[in-house]
């Protein structure tokens, strides 16, 4: 069926696709709970960079080792209970961090947000492949990519306005209060996300094979892999975007934020895109095709010949590639899995896929923070546009193991 000829939009799908879209947002809101309080709590607490940045670290470990566990849940018990389960655990989150007395409970606020974090890709994508209608997962997968960037977004607002005017433990609370009232809607709404008894006949009549059976798959280790790079890329720009800005062009301190924000917006844009884009198939050429523009406009940026004024357009220009190819990445992983194991298998596939993304969050200030303190900016450009270059070889090579 062309993108000409797709079916009208039906109202199970906009419902769930708008309940997911949400949730994955919160998700992404959890994500920050604790960095845009750092100028209040490193004072509070008496707490360097390092020691601050140590409760992040804690969030991505416990986020990718219980993501990849996840997925086994989700297989087991259904995605719309192990959702419910996340967003429980943001809700204590905020608990601890708003009764924190010291260093030790920041560092189980932290873990209980990166726990929380960990069911979401397996659980959203599970909901989505099996509730959402076949012509509209590239929309589907579009809207979540977009709803986690608004969850970005909204996070540092929320947060701090209210620590400025409220403190930084209202401030904790109140995100409890967001979890609180996303566990109610999921509830209200919950229909729109458990399987039907129809689902249920489905999964018991495929066989997804043994329960590790899927380790086994160069396809499943490829997507892994691919995740790894991409997010590892990702990071680096998020982190070190502004300082290597400031450096290598003279921008000023907020300028410098703003290109990370513009880079973000374009980034934004770039996924709304690729949900039409990804409907037409050919996941991997379109991967690689977008990755590959964004790898060489970030060599562009490290040759440091540009001009200022351009800086802004340009980093516009990565995030917009790097958008692009987000529904057609997760369109790739759902032929991965289902290419041997099935829709019994989603949980745990999507569940230890995507915990490549925590890793390489996780990474990416070990791989260039080295660079960076020697002041070697745009070598870390450079290495960006290299981790791109074998994302997009992974993915060609998923393309063609399944």
């Amino acid at each position: 069926m062309t993108t000409a000829t797709l079916p009208p939009v039906t109202r199970n799908d906009i419902e769930t696709i708008s309940l997911i879209g949400f949730v994955h947002g919160v998700s992404h809101f959890f994500h920050l709970l604790l960095p845009p309080l750092f100028p209040w709590l490193m004072p509070e607490f008496g707490l360097s960079f390092t020691g601050i940045g140590v409760t992040m670290t804690v969030f991505f470990i416990v986020s990718g080792i219980g993501q990849a566990m996840a997925g086994f849940l989700v297989d087991r018990f259904g995605a719309a209970r192990v959702l419910g389960g996340g967003i429980s655990c943001f809700a204590l989150a905020g608990l601890v961090l708003h009764f924190a007395n010291g260093f030790p409970m920041l560092v189980i606020a932290a873990a209980l947000a990166g726990l929380g974090n960990s069911v979401f890709h397996p659980a959203d994508f599970t909901v989505l492949n099996r509730h959402v209608s076949q012509p509209r997962l590239g929309h589907a997968f579009s809207v979540h990519g977009l709803s986690g960037n608004l969850g970005w977004a909204a996070a540092p607002i929320f947060m701090t306005g209210i620590a400025s005017t409220a403190g930084w433990r209202t401030a904790a609370l109140a995100a409890s209060l967001v979890a609180l009232l996303s566990i109610a809607l999921l509830f209200w709404r919950r229909e729109a996300i458990t399987d039907t008894a129809e689902h249920h006949a489905d999964k018991a009549s495929e066989d997804a094979g043994p329960t590790f059976a899927f380790l086994t798959s160069r396809a499943v280790w490829l997507c892994f892999l691919f995740f790894l790079l991409i997010t590892a890329a990702f990071g680096t720009i998020q982190n070190f975007a502004s300082p290597i800005l400031q450096a290598m062009y003279g921008l000023s301190l907020t300028t410098a934020a703003f290109a990370l924000s513009t880079y973000l917006v374009g980034s934004a844009c770039g996924i709304v895109l690729g949900g039409f884009l990804a409907q037409k198939g050919e996941h991997d050429m379109l991967i690689a095709g977008a990755l590959g523009l964004a790898a060489l406009l970030a060599v562009l940026l490290a040759s440091a010949v540009l001009p200022a004024a351009l800086i802004l357009p340009l980093m516009a220009g990565i995030g917009f590639c790097t958008g692009i190819a987000g529904p057609s990445r997760d369109l790739l992983v759902r032929k991965a899995a289902t290419a041997r194991f099935g829709k019994a298998a989603y949980g745990r596939v999507y569940g230890f896929v995507y915990s490549g993304l925590d890793l390489g969050l996780a990474v990416a200030p070990l791989i260039f923070g080295g660079l960076m303190d020697s002041r070697r900016f745009g070598e870390v450009l450079v290495g960006i546009a290299i981790l791109q270059t074998l994302a997009i070889f992974s993915a060609l090579r998923v393309g063609k193991t399944v």
